[in-house]
Formats: structure tokens, C-alpha cells, sequence
């Protein structure tokens, strides 16, 4: 069974609630909920004594919770024993999509020049930022990087802010949007290319679209995917518009090959972090891999 699962009945126990849970794990309640739930089923007892105002635990869930601590526990100090093998180090980053596409390989490249070939064995991985965040905390990954909405809860990290990211519609010149700036009813007649629900840029869509009495029903169609690079060779094709970060389509801008569509009053920025376990921003080898961080975004490093 996945570990995480014991890892979130700890957390309810521990927070004293599911929400509180859900705002430490940087999940929604509904994940929460599915969790406990999926052990009840798995071990044919219910866990929580749901009948009062608070959360109580039934005798099987103390019997269960008990466990729970001793598998998380092993876990945690297998993963810092595995690390210490044959003096090599380990190091796992995750960030987004967007962020991987545009800056990961200078990332690598600057961290691997610095490092002067001292052993080191390092991981990458591509995730939404809810997954990022809550695989720092479950010490799946070292350092996340993620772009994230104005009220996304850091206080359980160790966070440095980054330059905010634009996101911008884009099309092909091909759909004839060639002027400044638009109504946002003006695009609605185009197919909309978007992320899927777990990225910042969807939801800072849905948020603008919100502000405005609109929503997504109101595009002719709208495809979900998360794969960038087809989302990026539809819109060359004309096959409609995307809102998407501005880094990512640049060099389709400056030649030509798409056209910005700037919606008026339209919120188009995002925050991005670099965050990591806290008490951990000292470690040598995680401060090196910061620095690239910062160097390759071109701003002076805190660490």
C-alpha cells in the first residue's frame, strides 16, 4: 500500500482536522477524505467517529494510526540511510511543466559544471504544483518549483520567490486576431487550449473568466491536455487559442509566427517558488542546486 495514505491519517490525527490536514498537505479536503476512506475499505473498519463536532478516532483507528506511525517512521529513516550509500548523494527536484520546458536544462547544465564531477546521483521530475508541494513535505523530493495562486499556504516551507511568470493568449496569425487588445467575448467563437485542473494557469484562467461573469462553456470548444509541445503545434496550425505562459511560446512571438491577444482586465501573472523542507537550507549540496536555480533566472541568489 502507498505510504502516503498512513502519511495523511497521521496528519488528520496530528492537525486535528481534515481541512487542517488538507492546508498542510496542500491538498483539498476531497483528497483527504478519499484517502481515509480508501483505508477504511482496505482494512473493512471505519477510522474516524465522524458523529460529533470533532473527529475521534474508533478503536480500529487507534489500532491502525498506531501502525501508521512505525511505516512512516521506517520509511523516513530508510530514505536518509539510502542517501548516505557509498558516500554518493542524492538530490530529487520537481517543478512544473511550464518551468521544465523553459529552464530545466540550463538548470542541469549550470548544476553540473558547478559541482565539479563530486558523486552525486540527481532525479528530475515533472508534476502539477499540488503534487510538488506535498512531495517536499513527504520527502519525496529535495526542492519543487512551482507557479502557484495568490493564496497558496508556504508557512510549512522553506520558500524563495522567483520572478512571476506572464501568461498570455496566443493564437496564429492564421485566425486573423492582429489588433491589441479585445473584449473577452471577442475569443469566445475560437477553440481554447487549456491545462488540466491541477495547473495554476487554468485556474488563473477560470478566475479572470470568473471575474467577468464568464466560464470556460462559453469558448466553442475547449481541449484539456497537458502536453505542451502539441497544445504549441496546434495554435501554429491555427487550430484555435491557448492562455499559457509567455516563456513558453517567445520565440513564437518575436518571429511572427503567433500573435499576443491581450484581453482586457484580464489577470495574466503568477507567482513561482523554489521551496524545500525547512531546516533544510543549509545543506551544501541543496543551496548549490538553489543557486543554479537563481542563476539561470537571471536574479541574485538568497542562499
Amino acid at each position: 500500500m502507498d505510504t502516503r495514505y498512513f502519511k495523511t491519517l497521521v496528519t488528520v490525527v496530528e492537525t486535528g482536522s481534515f481541512s487542517n490536514a488538507a492546508r498542510h498537505l496542500n491538498l483539498t479536503q476531497s483528497a483527504i477524505s478519499q484517502r481515509i476512506k480508501f483505508l477504511e475499505e482496505a482494512f473493512g473498519h471505519i477510522l474516524f467517529d465522524r458523529s460529533g463536532g470533532n473527529i475521534l478516532l474508533t478503536v480500529a483507528g487507534e489500532v491502525v494510526l498506531e501502525s501508521a506511525r512505525r511505516i512512516v517512521g521506517v520509511e523516513e529513516s530508510l530514505l536518509g540511510r539510502l542517501k548516505q550509500l557509498n558516500g554518493r548523494q542524492k538530490v530529487s527536484l520537481c517543478c512544473t511543466p511550464t518551468f521544465g520546458a523553459v529552464y530545466l536544462s540550463g538548470v542541469l547544465n549550470r548544476f553540473m559544471l558547478e559541482s565539479g564531477g563530486a558523486p552525486a546521483d540527481l532525479n528530475f521530475v515533472l508534476n502539477n504544483p499540488d503534487e510538488a508541494l506535498e512531495g517536499v513535505l513527504n520527502k519525496e523530493y529535495d526542492i519543487s518549483i512551482v507557479e502557484h495562486s495568490p493564496n497558496t499556504d508556504f508557512s510549512m516551507f522553506q520558500s524563495y520567490p522567483l520572478p512571476q511568470d506572464d501568461l498570455v493568449f496566443v493564437a496564429s496569425p492564421k485566425l486573423n486576431l492582429s489588433t491589441s487588445e479585445y473584449n473577452i467575448r471577442s475569443i469566445f467563437s475560437y477553440p481554447l487550449f487549456v491545462r488540466e485542473e491541477e495547473c495554476s494557469s487554468r485556474q488563473l484562467l477560470v478566475r479572470g473568466l470568473e471575474e467577468q461573469g464568464r466560464s470556460l462553456a462559453d469558448f466553442a470548444s475547449v481541449v484539456t491536455s497537458d502536453d505542451l509541445r502539441l497544445t504549441r503545434q496546434s495554435i501554429l496550425a491555427g487550430g484555435g487559442i491557448s492562455f499559457m505562459s509567455k516563456s513558453l511560446v517567445c520565440e513564437y512571438l518575436e518571429t511572427g509566427q503567433m500573435v499576443e491577444c491581450e484581453v482586457k482586465g484580464f489577470p495574466k501573472n503568477r507567482q513561482r517558488k523554489v521551496i524545500m523542507e525547512k531546516g533544510r537550507e543549509k545543506e551544501k549540496l541543496l543551496c548549490s542546486l538553489a543557486r543554479c536555480i537563481f542563476n539561470v533566472m537571471d536574479v541574485p541568489s538568497p542562499i
